[in-house]
């Protein structure tokens, strides 16, 4: 189901705690976001704190009870940092242990010693996509600088030919592939399949990465022609290590969790029993829980212990891994209760309401509404999460296959033109030495074409399955 119609019927609902008409609604929805655009924008406010205000102004101009409102901002917060916290934690592990051990650079600098020249933009892609799988964008972005400045300094390349398809992979990843924040927020938000969701993820993913890798790069060369700067060169992570782990065993821990989802995923549609033993297995085997937790397990000996990790070090590493997403996940949280507050205010019912009719696609709709909360508030994730919670209603009877491009169609709005209020915008722009409308020339264009062609294949794909 890809089109809204007259006869859709709309997803069983708690009763709103608010009787406030359509119109009313939409004030509160448009006062909510316009406050925690301003408090992260204008008054630098961090955005757990902004997104609490907001769904308490959200509630008070919809007439909700402060009490009632406040309920729903916890419950919201409580099921998704319960849904998706564990999640997110073990993914900072594995990703810590891939940078700590060395194993990040060992991708790095295995394909990067067979790649020729005019390979190495698509040799840029393969290396993010691989490293950005596990990994937050920020870590990747740390974690691969080091290698983009050195390929641009010594094989005398500009920085945008080698930054651009390194960034693309790794946004790519961040906006659309679980087991990152946003994607794993929208699945739990709409009840759509993981397994089927990252398989599909994967399809759309490589063309986004191409064009918005290594083909667009040849043109924000030129537009953008910048050396590396020789202040920003970091040490790399692995130079005080005695050995690293290997490729291929490293690789292989890497993808391990994402084979684990999708074999889960073909038992689903193959054996289609859930009673059926083989299918119970791999739900539970399959599960992002335990698939996530293996590959972390695993990871320890395969990573750690070929770097000639102790315990302790493993243990600290685990631990060191932990503090710095204590803002991730409270700003995910937070995002979650304002998305509950929005869908217990009725926004989502509203939504369906007003759409009623409309000639328009679903996944259109729910891409515009992810563009639009990420232009006004510069994230990602909070655009993931607030659209997710405004079109849940509408996937109510979609088929897995639509719910899961649901998901990816919020996934690439979210990352519809990075600017100025985005984090992500500054960081791009120091590591590389851009000014702001050097980067908005290269990096936001980027972000636009990866959330344009993102939707295109989505909308494609939806005519097939």
């Amino acid at each position: 189901m890809t089109h809204l119609s007259v006869e859709m019927l709309a997803a069983d609902a708690a009763e709103p705690i608010t009787t406030a008409g359509h119109a009313q609604l939409g004030i509160a929805v448009l006062a909510g976001i316009a406050v925690i655009v301003l408090l992260i924008t204008k008054f630098k406010l961090h955005a757990f704190l902004a997104l609490i205000i907001g769904s308490l102004v959200l509630g008070a101009v919809a007439g909700a009870p402060l009490d009632k409102t406040i309920t729903s901002f916890s419950a919201g917060l409580g099921t998704t940092v319960a849904g998706t916290g564990v999640l997110i934690a073990l993914g900072a592990v594995l990703g810590r242990l891939l940078a700590d051990s060395g194993g990040a650079d060992q991708i790095v600098d295995t394909i990067l010693a067979k790649a020729s020249r005019k390979a190495m933009p698509w040799a840029m892609v393969l290396i993010a996509g691989i490293v950005g799988l596990p990994i937050f964008f920020e870590v990747g972005i740390v974690l691969l600088i080091p290698v983009v400045l050195l390929v641009a300094k010594r094989g005398n390349f500009s920085l945008m030919r080698i930054g651009i398809p390194a960034l693309a992979g790794l946004s790519v990843m961040h906006g659309l592939i679980p087991p990152h924040p946003g994607p794993l927020v929208a699945i739990d938000a709409v009840g759509a399949n993981l397994g089927v969701t990252l398989a599909l993820g994967v399809v759309v993913a490589i063309p986004t990465m191409i064009i918005a890798g290594p083909v667009f790069s040849r043109y924000a060369a030129r537009w953008v022609d910048i050396q590396p700067p020789e202040n920003l060169v970091p040490e790399r992570t692995s130079d005080d290590l005695e050995k690293r782990p290997g490729f291929g065993i490293t690789v292989a821990t890497v993808l391990l969790p994402v084979v684990m989802m999708l074999a889960k995923a073909l038992v689903d549609i193959v054996v289609d029993n859930p009673e059926h033993t083989v299918q119970r297995v791999f739900d539970v085997v399959g599960s992002p829980l335990i698939a996530l937790l293996t590959a972390v397990l695993v990871a320890m000996f395969t990573l750690g212990r070929a770097a000639g990790f102790t315990r302790g070090r493993i243990a600290t590493t685990v631990e060191k891994s932990l503090g710095p997403i204590a803002g991730v996940l409270l700003i995910v949280g937070a995002g979650g209760g304002f998305k509950q507050t929005l869908v217990d205010a009725g926004v989502g019912q509203m939504i369906l309401d007003i759409s009623k009719g409309w000639n328009i696609s679903t996944l259109l709709l729910a891409w515009l509404i992810a563009v639009t909360i990420r232009l006004a508030t510069g994230s990602a994730t909070v655009a993931t999460i607030s659209a997710a919670g405004l079109v849940a209603p509408l996937a109510a009877e979609m088929s897995t296959p639509h719910a899961a491009l649901l998901v990816l169609a919020i996934g690439s709005g979210s990352l519809f033109f990075s600017h100025v209020n985005d984090a992500g915008f500054w960081l791009v722009k120091e590591y590389f030495g851009m000014n702001v409308g050097q980067t908005l020339k290269t990096w936001s264009v980027m972000e636009t074409l990866i959330s344009v062609v993102g939707i295109v294949c989505v909308l494609l794909l939806s005519l097939v399955l």
